[in-house]
């Protein structure tokens, strides 16, 4: 099981840091798929800072936790995984829910059980 736990949680690091690349390598065009939009310099500056460095941290510290089997290194992805998910929540409760918005919930809602169960069950 454990195992199991570690290779989900490797990949899902290896694909957070392919989500990064993008980011930096391509910010405008990966930005848009989000609905995000660069305008000018400063959007393209931000999109990689902020959205690639975000990708980049939880993915690097999955990838970490799973090749060490660590669950101690899964803190800082379950932390940003869980605050990304209650700010799609405040915009839910604020603004309503709109159809786009719910595959990325469900891929954050899965990815937050996956590295808390990392964290809970793999050794510290």
């Amino acid at each position: 099981m454990k195992l199991v736990l570690r290779v989900l949680v490797g990949v899902a690091g290896l694909l957070a840091l392919l989500v990064a690349a993008r980011m930096w390598m391509a910010p405008a065009e990966a930005a848009a798929q989000l609905g995000v939009a660069a305008s000018g310099p400063l959007g393209l500056a931000t999109i990689r800072a902020d959205m690639g460095g975000f990708f980049g941290a939880g993915g690097l510290f999955a990838l970490m936790a799973a090749v060490k089997g660590h669950g101690g290194m899964l803190l800082p992805p379950v932390v940003l995984i869980g605050l990304a998910l209650t700010g799609r929540l405040v915009t839910v409760a604020v603004n309503g829910f709109a159809p786009e918005v719910g595959p990325p919930m469900a891929i954050e809602a899965v990815l937050l059980v996956l590295f808390a169960a990392g964290w809970k069950w793999l050794p510290r």
